[in-house]
């Protein structure tokens, strides 16, 4: 299977390691640096929340051993694109990449550049989300830019910069910022379970009456979790620049997941040894209240770098990433034909990465990314449950097609990761329906957009 032009100009310089920074720097962000609070006011027991730390990672990762599988068989650029578009056609594959670029990879880069701005403001006031520099009343409406929000922008446009220079520059960057964020979190989960506990965990004890039931309570947190571990299948992205994919994607991908689980479930076991169930639901940020509890608020203070540096580097994954779903969009002429370019001297998609970033600018000064990223959650579910079971359509379709790597555990394993995603579209349209139904309907303003690119874009002469 040939690669298309402009992906194949791509230089396939990334390796098992290259590949495992990246996971990591695509999901460790500033959840669960946050997260474990959010839980314990809804699940008011310390066994369970572990659980939830626990069955979320497994499932992430078995997430990972699944698309390791698809990500071998059609190592290009785009990744997820590729693997709808080749188990359901070209339109499913067009409704997830227009979506990818509206909300879910664009909103994503806004909402982290701005909590880069929150937790930069605590050290540079100016660049506070709270220090609103420009108001402007829009009738009932006002618009507001805030430092945080210029704090993004300037972080979104370097870290676009750094990628447009190639993909050196870019995976030294990003693996530099990776090394340093596994280093603050190991240092502080090792220091932190040296020391006596603060507090003895109830792993066992009978839980508390919950408000809307066990069940809608533990399935909240797993969403939580499950968000918290995204970016997992950041690396399938950029597969095409990938160096012996068959036997490096798989790695990276299994490889950096198995490694965020266990930071994770090391951090959150220092959590509940520190702070009880109360002191977690009351506070905001619990990785800096754990850290100013066991070593004073100099130790908080560093936490609060940490996340700084660990949202950088987010951001800087993220970036890389997911400019590379759109490159073979345009190559199939299912988007704009200009993105379809890159660079001959750098090897990077230059177009896609900077059109990314000025649609994720607009984002970000306008406000609406995190309600747009909530609409998007229920379809982003959707299309992952789909990608999942491509494995099994593609191996019925295409069963002579090279397989470099086999999901380990089939056909159990890609079961239960759809078996989660549909358990989690249940609980979301449950929770939270209206927001589920606009959703859907952003991935509905596709088909238009559709129909008009395959008019464009079609050849001369067909009808």
């Amino acid at each position: 299977m040939t690669e298309p032009k402009g992906s194949a100009a791509l230089v396939r310089g990334l390796g098992t390691w290259d590949g495992a920074l990246l996971t990591i720097g695509s999901i460790v962000g500033t959840g669960i640096f946050i997260t474990t609070a959010d839980m314990a006011r809804v699940l008011p027991h310390t066994g369970l929340i572990l659980l939830v730390w626990l069955a979320g990672g497994l499932l992430t990762l078995a997430g990972a051993l699944t698309y390791g599988e698809l990500g071998a068989m059609y190592p290009r650029a785009g990744g997820l694109y590729h693997y709808i578009r080749e188990a359901y056609g070209p339109l499913w594959g067009f409704l997830y990449g227009w979506t990818a670029f509206l909300v879910i990879m664009s909103g994503g880069i806004a909402a982290l550049g701005v909590a880069f701005g929150e937790y930069l403001g605590s050290f540079l006031p100016f660049f506070s989300t709270g220090n609103v520099l420009l108001a402007v009343p829009l009738g009932s409406w006002t618009w507001k830019v805030s430092g945080g929000q210029v704090a993004a922008a300037l972080a979104i446009l370097a870290l676009t910069a750094v990628n447009h220079l190639g993909l050196k520059e870019g995976a030294w960057v990003q693996n530099a910022l990776t090394v340093i964020k596994i280093g603050s979190i190991a240092l502080f989960a090792a220091l932190g379970l040296l020391v006596p506990a603060k507090v003895v965990p109830d792993l066992y004890g009978p839980v508390a009456h919950v408000p809307g039931g066990l069940l809608a309570a533990f399935g909240i947190s797993m969403i939580a979790a499950l968000w918290t571990y995204d970016g997992w299948y950041g690396l399938t992205c950029s597969a095409g620049e990938v160096r012996d994919p068959g036997r490096n994607l798989p790695r990276g991908l299994i490889f950096g997941t198995a490694a965020v689980v266990l930071l994770y479930m090391l951090l959150n076991l220092v959590y509940v040894r520190t702070l009880d169930m109360a002191a977690m639901a009351a506070t905001p940020r619990i990785a800096e209240t754990a850290a100013a509890v066991l070593f004073g608020p100099g130790a908080a203070r560093l936490i609060s770098l940490a996340v700084l540096i660990s949202t950088f580097g987010c951001l800087s994954s993220t970036i890389l990433y997911s400019s590379r779903i759109y490159l073979p969009m345009a190559e199939d002429g299912l988007f704009f034909r200009s993105l379809a370019r890159v660079d001959p001297r750098r090897r990077t998609p230059v177009a896609c990465l900077w059109a990314q970033t000025a649609w994720a600018l607009v984002l970000t000064f306008s406000g609406s990314y995190s309600q747009l990223y909530t609409y998007v959650i229920f379809a982003s579910v959707i299309f992952h449950a789909m990608i999942a079971a491509a494995v099994f359509i593609l191996r019925r379709r295409r069963p002579d097609l090279p397989r470099p790597y086999r999901t380990w555990g089939y056909p159990v394993v890609p079961a239960l990761f759809i078996l989660a995603c549909l358990l989690l579209i249940g609980n979301t349209l449950k929770e939270s329906p209206v927001e589920s139904l606009l959703g859907l309907g952003l991935v509905a303003l596709g088909l238009p957009a559709y129909v008009v690119f395959r008019r464009r874009n079609a050849p001369s002469g067909a009808s």
